[in-house]
């Protein structure tokens, strides 16, 4: 019984944070919003990249995690959190069911103060959090088989529910590093 109860605490914020998966409403294709139509979070020293899904315009934001004196934490290199534009930009950490299953990053160190990332949902691409010419952190990733900073991640989701949504893409979307320019991929999950 006191399993069952933990399990109930524990997911209760995550199950209203994504009731319209609960419901099982039906969203098409039609009806979902241009990714590029969403609000881009500003103001965020330390901004790595930022995940945004369908149905709604909440934010996943990933900063870089450090101390007051600066330093990177080796434990946690990363920060995730939540912006809720729906509830007026408020940031609210995720819970653990979202660090554990959905939004969060499993970090490695890789020497030289850099670490490979990969998301708990989708480890097949990894990710790696580099310092650049200008002693700058950013999270580097191949997109388009092109060496590219990341910047965003879309995932486009129309229907299923919230443990098994109908993911059709993930969209990659940063910086070449070479060129300068806009590099967008989009990957079908398996």
């Amino acid at each position: 019984m006191k399993y069952i109860i933990s399990i109930l605490i524990i997911s209760l914020p995550l199950l209203f944070s994504f009731r319209s998966f609960e419901k099982n409403e039906s969203f098409t294709t039609g009806n979902l919003a241009d990714p590029d139509s969403f609000p881009v979070p500003s103001n965020i020293p330390g901004l790595l990249f930022y995940i945004q899904r369908d149905p709604n315009s909440n934010t996943i934001v990933y900063e870089l995690n450090t101390d007051k004196a600066g330093r990177i934490s080796d434990k946690e290199p990363v920060h995730t959190f939540w912006i809720r534009y729906p509830e007026g930009g408020m940031r609210k950490d995720l819970n653990y069911l979202q660090r554990k299953f959905a939004y969060g990053i499993n970090t490695k160190p890789i020497g030289n103060g850099n670490y490979e990332l990969r998301s708990v949902a989708y480890s097949k691409l990894p990710l790696y959090l580099r310092r650049d010419v200008k002693n700058q952190y950013h999270v580097y990733a191949d997109i388009g088989n092109r060496k590219c900073i990341l910047n965003r991640v879309f995932i486009r989701i129309d229907g299923g529910s919230f443990w098994s949504p109908n993911v059709l893409y993930i969209e990659l979307k940063g910086i070449e590093i070479t060129t300068g320019k806009i590099i967008t991929q989009r990957i079908k999950p398996s």
